[in-house]
């Protein structure tokens, strides 16, 4: 299946000057949405994944239904103000400004294996925010997945090191 087909592009939002990777009509497909979890479970199916961490609020949409699959729990990453415990916070740049990411302090314990989800890669900023989270609180982070990539903004750089999927390239 062309996934990539089956994303429209918004050009001018959030921001002017950004061409946003409109996801909604993808996962509204059954097949498609379906394929994307199911390459993404049969990539790590042979890794042992305790946490499956995603991020706010896309992220939720592939990592939710991936954690279940892999038979991992569950821990979102979230916008500030919006966990109810104590917390850690880590911030970082996007290609149009700045943000903070937080965690409950006692989402994940010393040494869980922990896989990223997010729905795309563009500078990593977000992606890398929440791997040092992760590791702060003591997980081990075992890979770094997305549905997109927008190869041309090098977000992968920020990851070097992990092991990376990305189903879908844009150059």
């Amino acid at each position: 299946m062309d996934l990539a087909s089956l994303i429209r592009d918004v050009p001018d939002f959030p921001v002017k000057g950004i061409l946003f990777k409109d996801i909604t009509t993808l996962i509204r497909n059954a097949d498609a949405f379906r394929e994307v979890i199911d390459r993404m479970a049969d990539h790590y199916a042979e890794t042992d994944v305790d946490i499956v961490v995603a991020i706010e609020a896309r992220g939720y949409i592939f990592g939710a239904p991936l954690a279940y699959k892999l038979g991992a729990g569950f821990v979102p990453i979230r916008k500030p103000g919006k966990l109810p415990a104590k917390i850690v916070s880590e911030s970082y740049t996007l290609e149009y400004g700045t943000n903070t990411l937080e965690v409950h302090e006692d989402a994940i314990e010393p040494g869980q294996r922990v896989l990223v989800v997010d729905d795309l890669l563009a500078t990593g900023g977000s992606a890398r925010a929440t791997v040092n989270l992760v590791e702060r609180l003591g997980g081990e982070v075992v890979g770094v997945a997305f549905m997109i990539e927008l190869d041309f903004l090098h977000g992968r750089d920020k990851l070097s090191g992990y092991d990376i999927l990305s189903l879908i390239h844009y150059d």
